[in-house]
Formats: structure tokens, C-alpha cells, sequence
């Protein structure tokens, strides 16, 4: 008899499945995020939501935005939490740079796509990303259901 593999669990926290949509993504970046200690209390008990987070550049610092994390009822009693409190994100000095630049010159965003766990710390993966058109959403979906079709097709032969 073959030995069951064990079940690794996944190390994604949350996922901004709307930024693919609304955003055509063009540079990748892992930040590390200054948290506290109820904070990560409660994204280990499943308790992020980064849907309409974003990042914004404040005096050559990243700052993540409008990410929520619900405290838990047992996290602390001197504490009081904030659950939507901008959180620093760490970048390298050349990565910062980078940014502030396709930012300030060239119009781009910066959009937060996931939280992970890498080790015992918490990364956000962020993205340089420009705006899309309603044309090119359809554009992206009419190309999704042709995909879908192609694989169906292709399973039936």
C-alpha cells in the first residue's frame, strides 16, 4: 500500500480577485506589512479581506490602505483595535523608487493582489497596474469564454 501524502495548507491569507478585473497588471512586488500583535491573532484565525484595499506613497513610504482585519473578542483588553488602520508596507529603497516614478510620471497605481505567509511572516503582493476600459473588460471576458469553449471542445474529441 502507497503512504497518503499529508496535506499541506495553503499559505494564502486573501486574494484581490477584483484588481485582475478592473486593472491591467504590469510589475509585480513583494512587500513585507508591519502588523500588530492582534492582527496577526486574527489573520491566522482567517480574518482579512484586502478586496478594496489599496496602496498609497506618502513621503517615500508605502502605506496600504483600506485593508480590513476584524479583530478577535479574546485578542487583548488593553488593546483597542482598529480594523480599516493603514499598515506600512516593506519595500527596498531601488523598489520604492521604481514606484514613485510609474506612479508620479507615467499615471500607474499600485493595487494589492494577495496576502501569503512566507515563513512565520505575513507578504502582500502588489502590482503596478493601469486602469482598464470598459472595452477592455470585455475585450478580457469575451477572451475568458473562448478559453472555456477551446477547453470544452477540446475534451469532447
Amino acid at each position: 500500500m502507497g503512504k497518503k501524502k499529508k496535506k499541506t495548507p495553503s499559505n494564502l491569507i486573501a486574494q484581490n480577485k477584483k484588481a485582475r478585473h478592473d486593472y491591467i497588471l504590469e510589475t509585480e512586488y513583494e512587500a513585507g506589512l508591519v502588523l500588530e500583535g492582534w492582527e496577526v491573532k486574527s489573520i491566522r484565525a482567517g480574518k482579512a479581506q484586502i478586496r478594496d484595499a489599496f496602496v498609497q506613497l506618502k513621503d517615500g513610504e508605502a502605506f496600504l490602505h483600506g485593508a480590513f482585519i476584524t479583530p478577535l473578542l479574546s485578542a487583548s483588553t488593553h488593546v483597542h483595535p482598529e480594523q480599516q488602520r493603514s499598515r506600512k508596507l516593506l519595500l527596498h529603497g531601488y523598489e520604492l523608487a521604481r514606484l514613485v516614478g510609474a506612479v508620479e510620471r507615467k499615471g500607474y497605481t499600485i493595487v494589492p493582489l494577495s496576502l501569503y505567509w512566507k515563513k512565520s511572516h505575513v507578504k502582500c503582493k502588489i502590482a503596478l497596474a493601469k486602469g482598464k476600459q470598459l472595452y477592455d473588460k470585455r475585450a478580457s471576458e469575451k477572451e475568458k469564454d473562448w478559453g472555456r469553449d477551446k477547453a470544452r471542445i477540446a475534451k469532447m474529441r
